[in-house]
């Protein structure tokens, strides 16, 4: 345990030196849930990620810390996506806490999966919307590969009809692409 705690210590020594105080404060007036923020970019996280890579343990403990914006993002940093079957995958969705921390669990984790039409199965029917939001960002970058646009059309159209302010924009996006890609070429 004393190893842990002492990464931990280190990560959040470097999460203090690479603070940006000014983003912090205008992500803490935009409504941020977190309430630890130091302002790091992705860039920023995507080094430290490298420093320390493929990291399960780490990646959990810093996971659990839903307080800290930083460990929440870096957490999927350090995870691979066959770290986790289904129903872990399903889990971690359960716990994103914030519309940013899904964006990076999506991207960094799911799109990759060979269950990630799974995933937003069963996301798009969840009633909670920040999960809707999540089925529908890991979506959007699989539609016409291994999603059909018709079943994003579909997600969507559902989506948009709850005009839900946390995701109304992104399944506007989502309408878009699956409509382009049906669209026939001249």
């Amino acid at each position: 345990m004393t190893s842990t705690f002492n990464t931990m210590q280190t990560l959040k020594r470097r999460f203090f030196a690479m603070r940006n105080g000014l983003l912090a404060d205008q992500m803490r007036r935009a409504g941020s849930n977190f309430r630890i923020i130091f302002g790091l970019n992705i860039i920023q996280l995507n080094e430290i990620a490298a420093d320390y890579g493929h990291n399960p343990a780490l990646a959990s403990a810093l996971w659990d810390n839903t307080t800290t914006r930083e460990s929440m993002l870096l957490a999927p940093m350090l995870w691979r996506h066959d770290d986790f079957d289904l129903d872990s995958a399903l889990r971690l969705c359960a716990s994103v806490t914030d519309p940013e921390v899904a964006d990076i669990v999506c991207h960094r984790l799911l799109k990759m999966r060979p269950d990630a039409d799974a995933i937003i199965d069963s996301l798009a029917s969840d009633s909670a919307p920040l999960m809707r939001y999540t089925a529908m960002r890991l979506a959007l970058p699989l539609i016409g590969n291994r999603i059909t646009p018709e079943k994003a059309l579909e997600i969507a159209a559902a989506e948009i009809e709850t005009k839900n302010p946390l995701t109304l924009s992104l399944a506007t996006m989502l309408r878009s692409e699956a409509e382009f890609f049906l669209e026939e070429p001249d």
